[in-house]
């Protein structure tokens, strides 16, 4: 490396962003008498923004500690046995831990302060957007297919969509999504058929955004995923046990226990799911689709001073599946497997110097890796991959408060050795351009080197908040760039009450998918397709501009709305290699996308909560593309062109919708509305339907308009209830059932798309599972 280079990793490594988060805060609560000795007492801190919602028991000294808190306005309720009941309005606007001193009344003298649910229903000093779900909603929504809970719950939101094997993509974005666990950044593909499953049952609460992007994100900027999977502190012994089982042979078994004693806490768990319905297969029946998922995971968390908190936590996690085939390849005997495993650890520390100053620390390391083969009955080609890769990842981050001013500075270092190898045979010589080589093998390591400096300042000056940032991003593995990415966001709290202007302007640079990106970008392909430019896929710059409102009505609902535009040079997408679930990185020369979200939120009614989503989206890529691995005379004219097409996620108008019902004090139920108005196919007017059908089946061909190009619209209905049979204390055992697709509608993803491939969504199930908490 060169003294610049040793220089900048320095640097970054000691300016790192305080968390890869949604900006969370930390409250520290203190309970006491009016003559100052403390009371153990009892509570909840909520906020209808945010959806939070958490009940707390202090410990003897009357203390407790709220972790990771979204920022914005809070309840906070406390009581105690023989004093009044005492709630406050509570404001977290930045990480600094803010402490809090409660002082509770006698029963006979105190005097009641009213503080309304409303008060915390639209947060007016937030810059953007973000989508929340609760932790109510990720305990109760179950998904049809084991692993993809997350990744439903992402999808519900406005600006989202989900291709097919759970492939989300963030307002038309393709693999730019950025998850962000417990802190950790996760820039890599995370869908089930790319990496084993994310902590689903382990996950406390989940913020989106798609749009005000704080300078702290990069790399990945379609939309950020930020989860949380730790709970508050608790002392003594605690955990959860959870079973399951449903359509398809479907079982899951998940196991928690945690202890807590003084200022430590230690939890440990573990989960299995298998599934006979892993992948979306790309005809109505369902054959050769097991997979079997596993992971365990530890986490070690001390307030080691006043001052001083450190955390620590390693997960291992594998996955093994068969990939499905299409109705010829069914009759010939493929068979393809898949297997991928992951084993990470991360360490964190903070040190708090003054109520105003704060210093962060943190530490991460992965090591994925995943192969696939086939068997010799393969058609029309039989493949192998092996791939991975190991990345590093540390930071060191600073922040402050003064006055108005909220001010982070930092930035963040990635070190990741990436191999890929890739083998195949053509088996069937007549679904191929003629010269087209029969057998070909490709091997390749690089490393990849990412460098990202940033600074923002968050602006409070009365009814106005601004977020203003600028961030400097380096990236080095196939191609070397650098780019630097202003970012600004205002919001405006107008006179009229629980009403938020908007605006917002961010400059994006976002990196390729590292999958298989060696092979995508390496002359090796050449002789593959001479009529593709075979160059480096290259990073993705983009300017997403954006204004809306956020608004109460009627004191109970709040609406969220956003009119947006992304212009992108070097539009990052991908295309799949056959049927062989494997994808390759491309990149077309320029795309735009307009749109529109919006979303009406219900926090609860008497016994009715809920929400309802609605999605704008047009979308236009340019031509030529770089990159991917195609093979085929159609590909080779469609990618020969210099037009505009739609891009593969070009779904005109998304909605979604959410309504549960409290029917008892013990018992509620919920469904789920899910409308698309159907993807483009990428089919000509002459097409071969009896060939299409010979693949993947009449019904599912008779899903497309030919004349519109699209595929016919997708409705989908879910359904489901639970009960509380018994509670005692902390302890307390439920039941929860759902029934998904109720109407059972056959629902094709996409079709015989050149980028997107054939995928046909889950069919009528139900699942049912116990839970006991302890």
């Amino acid at each position: 490396m060169t003294r610049t280079g040793c220089t900048v990793a320095f640097v970054c490594l000691l300016l790192a962003p305080l968390h890869a988060q949604l900006s969370t805060g930390e409250l520290r609560l203190a309970v006491v008498d009016a003559t100052g000795l403390a009371v153990p007492a009892a509570g909840t801190l909520a906020s209808d923004a945010s959806l939070t919602n958490r009940p707390f028991d202090t410990d003897q000294a009357g203390r407790v500690t709220f972790d990771r808190l979204p920022p914005g306005r809070y309840r906070l309720t406390v009581a105690g046995g023989g004093f009044t009941p005492h709630t406050e309005l509570v404001d977290i606007r930045s990480a600094l831990p803010r402490e809090i001193r409660v002082t509770l009344e006698l029963a006979p003298v105190a005097a009641s302060v009213t503080v309304t649910d409303s008060a915390t229903l639209v947060d007016v000093h937030r810059a953007g957007i973000a989508y929340t779900v609760g932790a109510q909603q990720v305990r109760e929504q179950q998904s049809a297919v084991p692993g993809r809970e997350l990744l439903d719950l992402v999808n519900l939101q406005p600006g989202w969509l989900m291709e097919s094997n759970g492939v989300l993509h963030p307002r038309g974005s393709e693999y730019q999504t950025l998850f962000v666990v417990d802190g950790v950044p996760m820039d890599d593909n995370r869908s089930p058929a790319f990496a084993p499953e994310l902590p689903d049952a382990e996950i406390e609460a989940v913020s989106v955004i798609t749009g005000t992007f704080p300078a702290e994100y990069g790399r990945k900027l379609g939309g950020v995923v930020d989860v949380t999977t730790s709970r508050d502190p608790r002392t003594g012994p605690h955990g959860s046990v959870e079973a399951g089982g449903g359509s398809f042979g479907t079982g899951t078994a998940f196991a928690s226990a945690g202890y807590g004693w003084g200022a430590r806490s230690l939890t440990i768990n573990a989960g299995v799911s298998r599934t006979d319905r892993y992948l979306d297969p790309p005809a109505a029946i369902n054959t050769g689709n097991d997979g079997v998922l596993r992971s365990v995971a530890a986490a070690f968390d001390q307030q080691a001073t006043p001052r001083d908190r450190i955390q620590v936590g390693w997960r291992a996690s594998n996955a093994a599946f068969r990939v499905p085939n299409d109705l010829e390849q069914e009759r010939a005997g493929q068979r393809q497997d898949r297997r991928g495993g992951e084993q990470s650890a991360q360490g964190a520390w903070t040190h708090v110097f003054s109520p105003r100053l704060l210093l962060s620390a943190r530490a991460a390391a992965a090591d994925l890796a995943t192969d696939l083969w086939s068997n010799p009955a393969s058609t029309p080609i039989v493949v192998a991959q092996q791939r991975g890769f190991r990345r590093e990842y540390a930071k060191v981050a600073l922040s402050a408060q003064a006055g108005v001013h909220e001010i982070k500075i930092g930035g963040d270092a990635v070190h990741a050795p990436v191999h890929e190898a890739l083998q195949y045979r053509i088996s069937d010589a007549s679904a191929f351009s003629p010269g087209t080589a029969s057998e070909f093998s490709f091997s390749d390591r690089q490393i990849d080197r990412e460098y990202a400096l940033f600074a923002q300042d968050t602006i409070r000056w009365g009814s106005v908040t601004a977020s203003v940032g600028l961030r400097w991003d380096r990236y080095a593995l196939v191609v070397h760039d650098a780019a630097v990415s202003p970012r600004v966001g205002v919001a405006w709290a107008t006179p009229a009450p629980d009403l938020v202007l908007r605006f917002s302007y961010d400059r994006a640079f976002q990196t390729p998918a590292m999958e298989n990106l060696l092979l995508a970008s390496s002359p090796a392909v050449e002789p593959l397709n001479r009529r593709i430019l075979r160059l480096p896929v290259p990073a993705s710059r983009g300017d997403f501009v954006e204004g809306g409102f956020s608004a109460a009505v009627a004191k109970t609902a709040r609406l969220d709305a956003t009119i947006y535009r992304r212009g992108f040079s070097n539009f990052a997408d991908d295309d799949v290699f056959l049927n062989t679930g494997i994808s390759f990185p491309i990149a077309f020369r320029a795309a735009a996308i307009p749109g529109a979200d919006l979303k009406l939120t219900l926090p609860r009614w008497r016994a009715l909560s809920g929400f309802a989503g609605y999605s704008y989206l047009l979308g236009r890529a340019e031509l030529p593309v770089t990159g991917g691995l195609f093979l085929g005379s159609e590909a080779t004219t469609a990618l020969a062109q210099t037009d505009r097409v739609p891009i593969s996620q070009d779904q005109r108008h998304t909605a979604r919708a959410r309504v549960r019902y409290q029917a008892a004090a013990r018992a509620w139920t919920a469904a789920v509305v899910r409308y698309g108005s159907g993807l483009p196919v990428e089919l000509d007017e002459d097409v071969d339907l009896a060939g299409l059908a010979a693949h993947y089946g009449s019904a599912v061909v008779d899903r497309v308009d030919i004349d519109a190009g699209r595929l016919r619209p997708n409705v989908t209905i879910d359904w489901g209830g639970g009960v509380e049979l018994w509670r005692r204390d902390k302890r307390r055992i439920e039941l929860r059932a759902e029934i998904a697709n109720v109407m059972n509608r056959l629902n094709v993803v996409n079709l015989a798309g050149l980028f997107s491939g054939t995928a046909v969504a889950p069919p009528r199930s139900a699942n049912v599972r116990v839970r006991l908490e302890f």
